[in-house]
Formats: C-alpha cells, structure tokens, sequence
C-alpha cells in the first residue's frame, strides 16, 4: 500500500491541486484540515466532519501528551481507534504550544522543559520525545519539532531560533526513521523557520531539502505580522521547496488568507478560526462574517448563507433561530454554527480545486474576494 505520495493534477500560475495518497485515505489537494486539538473537532462527531468533506483532521502533541497521555491513546488502539477518526491525522509537534506558553518554558539545546498549564507538572519536550508522542498517537503525518517565536522580532532573534530549528530537525528525522513499523506508514514534514527575513528563510529551506522531509510546512506565520506581511513572505517561501512537494501553511486562517495563500503555492492549512468562531457566535459567508448576536438577526427567516450546503442552510435553519440558541447559551447553536463554519471552509477549497483544474483561479479569486470583503468595506 501507498506509504505517502503526492501527485499535481493540474497547475495555474503558482497555484496546485492534486492529491495526496496515504494508507488511510485520499487527502485532496488545496486541503483545510480541522483542528481537533484534543482529540475532538470541537462540537462535532467525526461523521460530521467527513460529511462536511474534509479529508484530514490535525491533532496535537501538546495536548494530548498532558491529557489523557500518549502511552494512553496507544494503549486504546491510537488516536482514529480513540476518537473515531478512520482517516489520515496530522499532528502538530507542540512548537506553537512552546511559543505560546513561554512564561511556563525553559528552553535549551535539548529540549524545552515547561510546567504543565493543567497542574503544573514538569515535562522535558524534545525532538526525540515529540516524534515518540506522534508515534504513540499513530499519527498519519508527524511534524518536526521546531522553535517558534513571536514577531515582530530582532533578525538575530530569528536566525537563533531558525538555527536551532534545523538542528532539531535533523534530530526529528533521525528519530522517526529509528522506528521502521510506524515510518514505513506514516510520513514526515519539516517546518521552514525565518520570520520575515528571506534570506534566514531560504537557509532553512536548504537545511530541510538536505535532510529530506515528505512535506515542508512554512512556520512562523500568523503570529502577529500581519496579512500583507505574510504574503510577502509566501511570495518567496513555496518557491524555496522541491516542486514535487506539498507545501504546508500552519496556523492560517481567515477565509480571505487562504485565497491569498492559494494563489501563492500553498496546497495545505489549518486553523482553530471556524471551530472557535463557531463556538463564540461568527459564522462565515460567501458575504463576509456574521455576528449571529446582533440584534438585527433576531427575527431574520433566512438562513446563514442561501448558496451553503451545510445541513442547516440546506434545511431552512433561521437565522432568528441560531440567534435565539447562541443568546441563550444552548449548545446546539454552538454546534450548528460550528458545523456550518466547517462546511464553509470545505467548499472554499473545493471551489478553489476546481478553478485551478479549470484555470481559472485567478477570476474565481478575485470574485470571491470582492464579494467576501464587501462587507467590510
């Protein structure tokens, strides 16, 4: 059976669409992937999730180290067996988390040791352990363990951290190759470090392709540079790596971000945007966000977004309706709200394989845009 291989079906400009073929299924390529942090896509059975179309979940080390555990999962038969989740997981190695949590962290050439957020117990995170984790996990496709740092931030702050990133990518490497079984099914991205610098970009894009990864993941974005930033860094960055390797974009994002992500090279993202927007009353639209807590909805008979196919559109779900349950606080509203902001995001790509398929993405984009931003401007 195939272990990992990835297949352009058809370009248009720097854009891609194809395939990705794992043992666990077929990953369609420009592809959002659901975050299920805690082994859950919030608010969602895995069924949904696969009805809404999405091809593969992200989940992450991190979190699942600290609770329930790895050895845990392992133990219950892997994460899918775990969670209900027949298809392929990525899995974040926890270097946002370290980020994230860096009052809590002490960081050196070994590792990082933190104190857990949940009750303040001490663990040592390392490349080693980090792919151990995602091994325990069964992970489908495990990421290297890298140093991320916020930005704005000095040049030599970005090169130190970009360093000891391709050091422990190595290390990440080696790790995973040390255990044959899970390897020979499972395959492995490194994550490109460097900020906004692009010389610091293209040295560790350089490192990686000498070590060889099956995937490169451009890190170190949406951490607070900005959009126009980020694409200047993505006008670069895809070119950086092998043709004839997915690119990965962590962390992103806004509806608008992947279309701009898209035209530039990307072929894979993720994001907690749709789910936790979801949660908190934002639902997404081909006309831009909704407040479903604005007053204005509260005796609306239409539903979120006419051309949606998400169970609730498609079966007359108000908007006077969803107002009524999030206001109140039941947890269908978050539920259904989530469950829409999923869809969403699945036929966004959909629609954006289909136009490079079609060559014509580059209309399809700035129709999408004009539309999606009207109601900001």
């Amino acid at each position: 059976m195939t272990r990992f291989a990835f297949t352009i079906a058809a370009t248009d400009g720097a854009a891609r669409t194809g395939a990705i073929a794992m043992q666990r299924g077929l990953i369609r390529t420009p592809a959002f992937m659901p975050v299920g942090t805690a082994a859950t896509v919030k608010g969602l059975r895995p069924t949904e999730v696969r009805a809404a179309g999405a091809d593969i979940i992200l989940g992450n080390t991190y979190h699942l180290m600290l609770r329930p555990g790895a050895e845990r999962i392992a133990r219950l038969g892997g994460l899918h067996g775990f969670m209900g989740w027949d298809r392929p997981i990525l899995t974040d190695s926890g270097g946002y988390q370290v980020m994230s949590l860096s009052a809590l962290t002490k960081r050196n050439e070994d590792g990082v040791a933190f104190a857990s957020h949940l009750d303040g117990s001490r663990h040592l995170l390392s490349p080693e352990r980090s792919i151990e984790i995602q091994r325990l996990l069964g992970s489908d496709i495990i990421m290297a363990f890298d140093e991320l740092i916020a930005l704005p931030a000095p040049r030599e702050a970005m090169q130190a951290a970009m360093e000891r990133s391709m050091r422990w990518a190595a290390r990440s490497r080696t790790a995973f190759d040390s255990d044959s079984a899970h390897s020979s099914r499972a395959a492995l991205f490194g994550i490109q470090q460097g900020g906004l610098d692009e010389r610091l970009r293209a040295e560790s894009a350089a490192a990686l392709r000498a070590i060889g990864f099956d995937g490169y993941a451009i890190g170190g974005l949406a951490v607070g540079e900005g959009q126009e930033a980020m694409f200047g860094v993505l006008d670069y960055a895809t070119g950086q790596f092998p043709v004839e390797s997915p690119r990965y974009l962590m962390g992103v994002g806004k509806p608008d971000d992947i279309v701009g992500a898209v035209l530039r090279g990307v072929d894979m993202f993720d994001c907690v945007l749709p789910t936790r927007s979801g949660r908190n009353g934002q639902a997404f639209s081909l006309d831009g966000p909704i407040n479903i807590r604005n007053a204005r909805h509260n005796e609306d008979p239409g539903v979120l977004d006419a051309e949606c196919g998400c169970p609730s559109c498609a079966g007359g779900v108000s908007r006077a309706y969803l107002h009524h349950l999030v206001k109140s606080g039941e947890m269908l509203g978050a539920m259904l709200m989530t469950e829409h902001n999923i869809w969403f995001y699945q036929q966004l790509m959909a629609g954006l394989r289909a136009a490079i398929a079609a060559h014509r993405l580059h209309d399809f984009a700035a129709h999408f845009l004009a539309r999606y931003r009207k109601a900001a401007s």
